[in-house]
């Protein structure tokens, strides 16, 4: 099953140079703040924005709302290896193929990013880790995915005692920090990198939003009658993918993999029926619940692309941090609030050196 858009409202044509805007590099948080939830939040739900700390959240939301989080988990899904003639390279696993989705009918099928001076043919067997021999694993070639003109490359991972991917990654990958964090995944990534409420295991990115939430702001969201529901999207290395095409409409959007349990279905809607709004924590978790309204598909992959025109279904409130620029985030979050409203939001922001992307700020937004 795939989602994709679906233009419900008009909206003016708009070019991927309009989700642009200049940017200090200094801005690019390297590092997460000292604790979670001391981190700033943009809150821009009122006529004018208002500058806040993150751990505010709970005094903005109603008794009776629902928060929505993604409850995915980041893999340490960064793997290096060396290839039969010696030759380096860099794994990036994308996701790991259920049973039915691979050729074997096993669990030990991955797809993955590959980075490397020549590609592998067929049959090819890359040593992980330091190989099968050396304590690692080895990674056999399959083919290109999802077909033979695919930009991602399938391999049978060979570990030892059958250790699945998930086992073989934990014991010998590295966080997937994103592109724009220069340094290399050090011991508080681990932590960090992660939410406090991870658990299913599956991602390759953060949900960021959520990166904000401690144990002291989910205390406080409690007493304040704010009930919570989770969703799971494996984010992809796609999320930070740069548009390549001059118009929008021309984008590929990645596919990534979602599930939506029975008792957020419900959740939702006791909180419509006792007046309460939904609030997603991140652009995950509203590409989830918005490729749910349309498809009425429960899980699947969705490839859903959000850009302004689109009708959103049930999400009232984001929770979001600051995106790239000429970004598909950056869409999404005009299509939410409103470009014009998102610009000025952002100029605030860059004015007042919020701190930006994954380990950056926050911002509170309602729909438009």
């Amino acid at each position: 099953m795939t989602a994709s858009s679906f233009p419900d409202t008009v909206a003016r044509p708009f070019t991927v140079a309009d989700f642009d805007f200049p940017l200090p590099p200094e801005l690019i948080a390297q590092h997460p703040a000292p604790e979670r939830s001391a981190s700033r939040l943009l809150d821009g739900t009122g006529p004018a924005p208002v500058d806040r700390v993150f751990r505010d959240l709970p005094a903005l939301l109603n008794d009776g709302d629902l928060l929505v989080f993604n409850d995915t988990q980041v893999v340490k899904a960064r793997l290096f290896g060396q290839k039969a003639s010696g030759g380096q390279l860099e794994m990036l696993i994308e996701r790991v193929l259920l049973p039915d989705e691979a050729s074997d009918g096993t669990a030990h099928e991955v797809v993955a990013h590959l980075r490397v001076s020549k590609k592998p043919r067929p049959g090819g067997r890359l040593h992980m880790a330091g190989g099968l021999t050396g304590g690692g694993f080895d990674a056999v070639f399959l083919g290109r995915w999802p077909d033979e003109q695919g930009q991602l490359f399938r391999f049978r991972l060979h570990g030892p005692a059958g250790e699945t991917p998930y086992e073989l990654m934990a014991r010998h990958g590295h966080v997937p920090l994103p592109p724009y964090i220069t340094h290399a995944d050090e011991a508080d990534d681990e932590r960090r990198y992660q939410t406090v409420f991870a658990r299913v295991p599956g991602a390759v990115a953060a949900p960021t939003a959520a990166l904000h939430f401690d144990e002291a702001v989910l205390a406080a969201l409690e007493a304040r009658g704010v009930r919570r529901a989770s969703v799971t999207l494996h984010v992809g290395a796609g999320t930070f993918a740069p548009m390549k095409a001059g118009r929008i409409e021309d984008h590929v959007m990645h596919h990534e993999r979602y599930a939506i349990p029975p008792e957020t279905l419900q959740a939702i809607g006791d909180c419509r029926a006792r007046g309460g709004r939904v609030v997603a924590v991140g652009t995950t978790t509203v590409r989830t619940l918005e490729s749910w309204a349309r498809s009425n598909e429960t899980q699947g992959d969705t490839n859903i692309f959000i850009t302004p025109g689109f009708g959103f279904r049930v999400v009232d409130l984001m929770v979001t941090n600051f995106h790239l620029p000429q970004s598909t985030l950056m869409m999404l979050v005009s299509a939410f609030a409103g470009y014009d409203r998102i610009r000025a939001l952002y100029e605030h922001a860059i004015a007042r050196r919020y701190r930006f992307f994954s380990y950056g700020d926050a911002m509170l937004l309602r729909r438009a």
